[in-house]
């Protein structure tokens, strides 16, 4: 049999790994079985199996997914010249959640939290979080620098610590955008306002 070419084979783990965050974004990480993940990519079960060996591998490449995805939106933030003021980059990111949750069949805002609380269990997923993090609040330092500069901040605020509240801010925004209405999301955009627009 010949082998499969490397962007073929990339192509088949795509579609075993999109067929589980489907089973995960409507039951679950703990409620989808390896079986649901098989019967969502219509092959079998040693299809399936060359390309993820167990659950916790794709749970893995689910929470890298849906935090890279967010990394994405923080690292396109930072390319903007000049740097957007904090109303329309905090609207940047509520519009990247609308984006995430219009996947067909999966909503990576849905995954995210997922993964957020699997780190309560499983160290691998918690490092990864945590680096993920780290490395945003490090980048969004560099944001709100700029907004110092151009008056949005006042000089007494250290950048740091701003960037510090903008990542205890996107949990919340990802679960007012999930889990509840929205509402909170839309203060916190007319609170951003009042810092320039």
């Amino acid at each position: 049999m010949p082998r499969l070419s490397e962007q073929v084979a990339a192509g088949r783990r795509r579609h075993v790994l999109e067929s589980a965050w489907r089973c995960f974004s409507r039951d679950g990480f703990h409620a989808t079985t390896m079986d649901d993940v098989i019967a969502a990519t219509g092959w079998s079960s040693s299809a399936v199996y060359r390309y993820a060996r167990s659950k916790d591998e794709l749970i893995e490449a689910a929470a890298r997914e849906s935090l890279g995805q967010f990394d994405a939106v923080v690292t396109g933030l930072l390319a903007l010249d000049p740097a957007p003021p904090p109303a329309q980059a905090l609207a940047t990111v509520v519009a990247a959640l609308d984006e995430r949750a219009r996947h067909e069949g999966y909503d990576l805002t849905r995954i995210v939290i997922q993964a957020w609380s699997e780190g309560l269990r499983n160290p691998a997923i918690a490092e990864l979080a945590r680096s993920f993090w780290d490395a945003a609040r490090d980048r969004l330092t560099g944001l709100t620098t700029a907004w110092q500069e151009a008056g949005y901040l006042p000089e007494a605020v250290r950048p740091e610590d701003a960037a510090g509240v903008l990542t205890l801010l996107v949990p919340g925004l990802v679960l007012d955008h999930t889990l509840l209405d929205g509402a909170a999301t839309q203060a916190v955009l007319r609170a951003a306002g009042v810092l320039g627009d």
